[in-house]
């Protein structure tokens, strides 16, 4: 018996950081970049339990021999656990990502997701989404300290998200499809040690950072407002004042800030760094008429990579 499951990349919108702060933040999946979870059963002679594959690391290891704060394993038995504690399957569990490591589109979370939905499957259940959800976010706090929960929401939707901390994810519709642009700037980035950083800055200078995440909450407002009627004319605006506001707390780099530029010069309505920064990658808010271009643009300033993606 094989089982395959999937889960998308995502992209924050509007909000990164604010949304640790209570504000709230858009963000949306990238269907067309996935992470791919395999369980398979193994020559039951072996009987040395589930052997854990990590691909594009070249890593493998059994559940047994694997430390707590793995991540691959942190989900399994976080699975197990909402399960009632059944042993693990004789079994291989390959997971594999076509999301960049530590890029800010939820790689963590998506290979979480897939393989908690695998692994489920193969054990005979379905999780729902607000069900491995939850689980992620176990792991997503083992290696990110206090993550928003922003990623494990949207991408085990794989709905448009609008997110305020401790309250219900909102699920919404688009009112339109539209495209963006996602360049990696090929610069590693930490969100656990950008977290940290902002918290410092804001203990700091408390009310300068309060009016920052205020204003980055009513950009995620009038995001979702003009994503809900199609007006992509004044969504790129919110991303251009977005990625101001994310220089201004100390997370963007000039290595982002070029890419930026460079999309805006070339034609892009609106755009800036996703995610936690400090590396990572930037989206661009395009036409289709004018993506070509924008495209040449961002890796002509640096882009190691540059992927298109559908949203809606």
């Amino acid at each position: 018996m094989l089982i395959e499951r999937s889960a998308p990349g995502k992209v924050i919108l509007c909000g990164e950081h604010s949304v640790v702060y209570g504000e709230p933040a858009i963000a949306a999946p990238v269907s067309t970049l996935r992470a791919i979870a395999t369980i398979a059963a193994t020559e039951t002679a072996l009987k040395r339990g589930l052997r854990l594959i990590a691909a594009d690391l070249e890593e493998s290891l059994y559940l047994g021999e694997a430390p707590a704060t793995h991540p691959l394993a942190a989900i399994v038995r976080q699975v197990l656990n909402h399960l009632g504690g059944p042993p693990a399957p004789n079994a291989i569990l390959t997971v594999r990502s076509a999301l960049p490591i530590a890029g800010g589109l939820g790689s963590g979370a998506a290979i979480s997701v897939a393989a908690a939905r695998a692994l489920a499957a193969y054990l005979g259940h379905e999780l729902s989404p607000e069900t491995v959800s939850a689980l992620a976010y176990e792991v997503e706090r083992l290696h990110h300290g206090t993550p928003s929960g922003i990623d494990n929401t949207v991408i085990a939707h794989e709905r448009p998200v609008y997110f305020v901390k401790g309250s219900a994810p909102e699920l919404f519709t688009i009112a339109a499809p539209f495209t963006l642009l996602i360049a990696n700037s090929g610069i590693a980035a930490s969100t656990r040690e950008a977290v940290a950083g902002v918290r410092r800055r804001y203990e700091a200078a408390p009310t300068e950072y309060v009016a920052r995440f205020a204003r980055m909450g009513a950009l995620a407002q009038a995001a979702r407002e003009a994503l809900t009627q199609g007006q992509w004319a004044t969504l790129g605006p919110l991303l251009d004042e977005n990625h101001a506001l994310l220089q201004a707390i100390g997370v963007s780099l000039p290595a982002l800030d070029r890419l930026v530029e460079a999309a805006r010069q070339a034609g892009a309505l609106g755009a800036k760094l996703t995610g936690a920064g400090g590396g990572g990658n930037v989206i661009a808010l395009v036409t289709p008429e004018t993506a070509g271009e924008v495209c040449l643009a961002l890796e002509k300033a640096g882009a190691h990579q540059v992927w298109q993606t559908t949203v809606g």
